[in-house]
């Protein structure tokens, strides 16, 4: 093996696409796309209940820290979590999405 210091980098780039997986398929969507680039951001959005435009909301400077966001508090509040879960989302994902994945929470959208 040439590099194995690459192998607990596998091993967590792994384990957090499982993580994403499990949290698409609670909210009904396909679980497979989270291994797809560009897609996963369009289920995202599907999943705070956002259109799917806001992508191209996404490559403007400052605005896009607007939306991420307000995606991350729409997807907490849609998991029936609160503002507190959402910006644990946003700044401590690799913690607050495996909560989410494993977790006893219901996808039920808030309109």
């Amino acid at each position: 093996m040439r590099n194995p210091e690459m192998i607990p980098f596998a091993i967590i780039t792994i384990f957090y696409i499982y993580v994403f997986w499990k949290v698409l398929v609670k909210a009904g969507l396909p679980g497979w796309g989270a291994i797809i680039p560009i897609y996963n951001t369009i289920l995202v959005l599907e999943m705070a209940k956002k259109p799917w435009w806001w992508i191209f909301l996404m490559l403007i400077p400052i605005v896009n820290i607007v939306i991420v966001v307000l995606v991350m508090l729409k997807i907490s509040a849609n998991f029936g979590k609160g503002t507190g879960f959402g910006l644990g989302l946003l700044f401590l994902n690799f913690i607050f999405f495996p909560i989410l994945a494993f977790g006893s929470a219901k996808y039920q959208p808030v309109e």
